[in-house]
């Protein structure tokens, strides 16, 4: 929490690294892809992920006792939740690097596979997402065992003007 509240308040853009198996359809593709350090406190860090102009993904990092918790806060253009929304899994440890990069993987949690599986979608009762971050840089990834692997990277030294506007769902 403390190291990406070091970059609170600023965006930056990113880059997808991996997108396998390759789908012609991806939301990303082509797209600008932007992240926002937007609302962050000792507890709760929340990270709208812009999509061009989708506005819809904000990723949000809980602390809990065990550790940390990510959740996918989903909306719609009118704010209102998508019926898939805070998706997510609690930190299985992370670990620091001799390179000075944290990495912290978050298995699927049980509320999660239970939404998933009530929404048709079984192939995400597998997702394990993971955060890597150096000090120039932030990586997002989503993996699955049947070769399921997104990876997006974003420039931490580079921060972007002008802001994003807010996420659907927040205000300004």
């Amino acid at each position: 929490m403390t190291a990406i509240n070091r970059h609170c308040g600023n965006a930056y853009a990113g880059r997808v690294l991996v997108d396998t198996p390759a789908t012609p359809d991806s939301p990303f593709a082509g797209k600008p892809l932007v992240m926002h350090v937007r609302d962050c406190g000792d507890d709760e860090v929340r990270i709208p992920f812009h999509v061009g102009e989708d506005h819809s993904r904000t990723w949000v990092f809980l602390r809990v006792p065990a550790g940390l918790q990510l959740k996918h806060d989903h909306r719609h253009e009118d704010g209102s939740p998508d019926a898939v929304t805070m998706y997510g899994g609690d930190s299985s440890g992370g670990r620091l690097t001799n390179k000075g990069l944290i990495r912290i993987e978050f298995p699927v949690d049980a509320e999660s596979i239970a939404s998933f599986k009530a929404n048709g979608l079984p192939a995400s009762v597998a997702n394990t997402w993971a955060v890597e971050l150096s000090q120039d840089r932030f990586v997002y990834e989503l993996s699955r065992p049947n070769g399921r692997l997104f990876r997006v990277e974003f420039d931490l030294a580079n921060p972007v003007v002008p802001l994003p506007p807010p996420p659907w769902g927040t205000t300004p």
